[in-house]
Order: structure tokens, then C-alpha cells, then sequence
């Protein structure tokens, strides 16, 4: 499989030739960043981890060339940061016992303006290549923007394949802001528990990020306790850990919405919801 940027990479952990690696994905995650992946993607991870015939796929996206670096990293050239966030990367999928990691080594501005094209042609390779059954990406609601610029693409390559190759479902996954605030029967609950010791190592693979002034780690672990605890407010918590999605799956049907309004929907719900509350509340308040 040819791809666009020549320093591109698919590394397979267990050795097996490329091709073959790619036709057993069942799981795909699909990140803006080095590390994405570990954060966003995890139920998949974790599904396929002790699975026989599941396997999870990789795809990051960027270089790692604008990583903020501090401490022991901050001297640290454009150039020998990529170097570190690609090694972070397969030493997580290694770790993770992925089937395969492909990095596809594109600066962020190229997938924001120049080589949009380009970058979406990978994306369609890729999944043709694979046809996973589910597809992790980025959340329309993030607040990054190269968050968003790769979950565009990924929907527009998605929506580009054949009907009989799209994945059966697409997830849009919490990164760079919560789903909390969706209505508990919009948003997809993704259960984590039972594999602590798998994310601890998985998240503490990324030592550039987290040295660097950034606690991914620590983070990671108590928004999936707080999505538990929080997430109904009158019965007990049937997980100890969990991660929200939005399900994006319709926006890749041949006849699905397309990817602004159906977001709205979300928002207007969210919205009335609010308000609805409101106006109950003031209209049995008693009068001072």
C-alpha cells in the first residue's frame, strides 16, 4: 500500500507481513497525534488485547513536529521530536499488541490546507485496505482544531467507500473536550474497567508529553472515573471507569445526514434540555 508522505511507516508488532496485518484489523483508531490513540481509542484497544480474533489498527496522523517541549525535552529540535513521538508511538503499539501502526508523518498545517487531498486519499487507502468493523476517531465537538480537520477527513474517506466496505460503526471519541455535556441517550458510554495496568502503561509510554508539563496520564484516568460517578445521577454506577462517544455511524451511510446538521441535532438537544430545567425550576419556585 503506497501512501503519500515518504516517510510514512506501518509498523506491525508481531512481524506478520504488511498486508496481512491490515486485512485481520477489526478495530481501527484513527488520531490526529502521537498518543491519541491511547486516550480516545482504548475500549477498542482493550477489546482486542486477550481477543483471538480481533485486532486493533493504528493510524496517527501528524508528525509531532509542533509538540510542546519542556523540562528534559525542551532543547529538543522540530526534528528529533518527531523521532521520539514516532518511537512513542510503536513502542505503545507494541505494548497494546496492536496488529498495526501506521504513521502517516504529515505536519499539521499540510492536513489543515496544502495536502488535504493527499491526506484523505491515505485515509481511503487505509480503510479499504482494513474494512474494520469499528472506527475510533475524533469527536466533532473537540476543540482542536487538527482534531476536527482529521475527523472531517476520515468521514469524507468513510463516506467516499463502496456501501459494503464502511465500517459497521464509527465513534467519535472525547479528546480536547468532554461529551458530558450530551443528553445520557445521545451519548455512546464506551465501559473501561478491569484494565488499569494496560493504561497506566500505555499512557506512560508518552514521556516526552507528560515530562514536558502535561499529566495525560493522570488526566486519562480521572475523566473515566468522573464520566462513571457522574453519569446518572439516581442508581449506582454500573462501570468504575468510562469514555463517551458520539455516534457518528449515520453520517457515513449513502443516505445519511451530513456532518453539520446532524451535530446540531446534538446541540439543540442539549439546549432545550437546559432550558426546559430552567423553566420548571422558576415556574414552581415560591415567591419570597
Amino acid at each position: 500500500m503506497k501512501l503519500s508522505r515518504p516517510n510514512a511507516s506501518c509498523f506491525v508488532p508481531d512481524g506478520v507481513p504488511a498486508d496481512s496485518a491490515l486485512e485481520r484489523i477489526t478495530h481501527l483508531g484513527i488520531g490526529a497525534h502521537q498518543d491519541d490513540l491511547e486516550f480516545m481509542a482504548f475500549h477498542g484497544i482493550k477489546e482486542c488485547f486477550h481477543a483471538r480474533d480481533k485486532w486493533m489498527g493504528g493510524i496517527t496522523c501528524t508528525n509531532g513536529s509542533g509538540s510542546p517541549r519542556r523540562g528534559a525535552y525542551g532543547d529538543k529540535t522540530n526534528a528529533e521530536m518527531m523521532s521520539i513521538r514516532r518511537t512513542e508511538q510503536d513502542l505503545a503499539a507494541s505494548l497494546g499488541r496492536y496488529g498495526a501502526m501506521i504513521q502517516l508523518d504529515y505536519p499539521s498545517s499540510a492536513i489543515r490546507e496544502a495536502e488535504q487531498e493527499n491526506f484523505r486519499d491515505d485515509l481511503r487507502r487505509i480503510l479499504s485496505a482494513t474494512r474494520p468493523e469499528v472506527v475510533y476517531t475524533h469527536n466533532p465537538a473537540d476543540k482542536h482544531e487538527t482534531h476536527v480537520v482529521v475527523l472531517s477527513a476520515v468521514i469524507d474517506a468513510i463516506r467516499s467507500l463502496p456501501p459494503e466496505e464502511r465500517p459497521s460503526r464509527v465513534l467519535g471519541c472525547e479528546v480536547w473536550r468532554g461529551l458530558d455535556w450530551m443528553l445520557d441517550t445521545d451519548k455512546v458510554a464506551l465501559p473501561l474497567d478491569d484494565h488499569d495496568s494496560l493504561t497506566m502503561a500505555l499512557t506512560g509510554v508518552f514521556d516526552s508529553q507528560i515530562a514536558g508539563g502535561k499529566r495525560y496520564d493522570l488526566a486519562t484516568i480521572g475523566r473515566r472515573h468522573a464520566n462513571a460517578t457522574f453519569f446518572d445521577s439516581h442508581a449506582g454506577d454500573e462501570a468504575q471507569q468510562v469514555w463517551f462517544a458520539m455516534d457518528l455511524t449515520p453520517v457515513t451511510r449513502e443516505e445519511g445526514p451530513d456532518l453539520m446538521p446532524y451535530v446540531r441535532r446534538y446541540l439543540d438537544r442539549f439546549t432545550a434540555d437546559v432550558v426546559n430545567r430552567l423553566a420548571r425550576a422558576e415556574a414552581t419556585a415560591v415567591p419570597i
